[in-house]
């Protein structure tokens, strides 16, 4: 496993707006500049539910990714890549669809929620069922050690490490296991031999600081290969080689950005800003939002925690300025306009940095699909790692 490495992405299905932007691209900005990151283009994902109108899609992936780079994205940084573009994604989800229970797709929460919240669409297809196990494909071929997700998304890493585990458990005990991963700790030094009584102790008597302990010395270890840390980590815990290292959510804030209807922002709301909307719009938009019902007349007096300009106040405003808002609006000292123009402000100046960054690109496209293309060069290398691996595991040739 690289602990440090990231794999995180989104669906080229439309133009990014705010809500994106505070609740996942604001996160990679920051994880970035400490750990090894992936971001993807997931327009395999796109297909399983606009499979009926891809036109959205190709368009949409390149918007997308001036998006994320107009956010601060850095490909020197980042590898930002197209899923499609990696095949080793696809292989894998084909090799762990032959040992994955129908049953465990079934039961992912989201299967039924979106079946439901889609009901207009024909989801009827092994596409939509096996969208979870092509996002397991995702992360278990980099090997990552940590998935950014919210909380509703845990069972998707749930699911990803039960498949990884089964896979282990199936190919990863090779003929001549043990002797292998004990000729393996020998490599360690002086350190081997304390690896094995912390093992030892381990499997004997369920010592989990004794586990803590072994994995920190396999950890620290500098003279072993891939091949070999693969096969201490499994022996460890006698399990078979970890052919696919199990993965870790990052749990991420919520987001708090909230939509022109005080709703959560989303497409399907029809309550968005986009991250690029021209300032012109953004002005309209936020001036045509509805307020506290009881703000009949401008003499009457308001309450904030009832209109939803006042929830965009919490995500664009200083503490002085909301209690301007406050003190105004409950005592009608201050129109509605009055109030939403401090939003406007804040939303344009969060997007101006968004505008320098993003002319370079839509004035330069080729350097957008330069950027890409390297991306996919260099995620396509760490997955044929993967798949080298994975294939000799399950017997398919060489």
């Amino acid at each position: 496993m690289f602990a440090n490495r990231i794999l995180s992405g989104m669906r080229p299905t439309g133009s990014l707006h705010l809500g994106h932007y505070h609740g996942v691209i604001k996160n990679w900005v920051e994880l970035q500049s400490s750990h090894d990151c992936y971001f993807m283009v997931a327009d395999w994902h796109a297909l399983t539910t606009n499979y009926d109108n891809v036109s959205i899609i190709e368009k949409s992936i390149w918007d997308m990714v001036i998006d994320w780079l107009a956010a601060g994205v850095d490909p020197d940084k980042a590898t930002v890549f197209l899923q499609s573009k990696v095949p080793q994604h696809a292989e894998l989800h084909l090799a762990l669809s032959m040992v994955t229970p129908l049953s465990w797709l079934e039961r992912v929460p989201t299967y039924k929620d979106q079946i439901e919240k889609l009901s207009t669409k024909d989801l009827g297809t092994y596409g939509f069922l096996g969208y979870p196990l092509l996002q397991a494909a995702d992360i278990l071929v980099y090997k990552a050690g940590l998935v950014p997700v919210g909380e509703d998304q845990v069972p998707h890493i749930e699911l990803t490490r039960e498949v990884a585990r089964r896979f282990n458990n199936l190919f990863g005990r090779e003929a001549n296991f043990d002797e292998l991963a004990q000729a393996a700790a020998k490599k360690i030094g002086k350190q081997g031999k304390q690896f094995m009584q912390q093992r030892t102790a381990y499997l004997q008597d369920g010592n989990a600081e004794a586990l803590q302990a072994a994995r920190e010395i396999l950890a620290a270890s500098q003279n072993l290969g891939v091949a070999d840390r693969e096969r201490l980590a499994g022996w460890l815990e006698n399990k078979g080689k970890t052919i696919l290292p199990e993965p870790e959510a990052k749990l991420t804030a919520a987001s708090r950005m909230p939509g022109l209807d005080g709703q959560k922002m989303s497409k399907s709301y029809g309550n968005t800003i986009t991250m690029r909307e021209a300032p012109e719009q953004v002005s309209k938009k936020v001036k045509a939002m509805p307020t506290d019902p009881a703000r009949v007349r401008r003499t009457d007096a308001g309450n904030p925690e009832k209109c939803p300009v006042w929830q965009l106040h919490q995500v664009y405003s200083d503490h002085e300025t909301r209690e301007w808002v406050k003190q105004g609006c409950t005592s009608a000292g201050i129109g509605c306009l009055d109030c939403k123009q401090p939003v406007i402000e804040g939303v344009l100046r969060e997007q101006q940095p968004m505008f320098e960054r993003a002319e370079q690109y839509l004035t330069h496209p080729d350097r957008v699909k330069e950027i890409v293309f390297e991306g996919c060069r260099r995620a396509e290398q760490v997955a044929k790692e993967t798949m080298t691996d994975v294939r000799a595991a399950m017997g398919l040739g060489f």
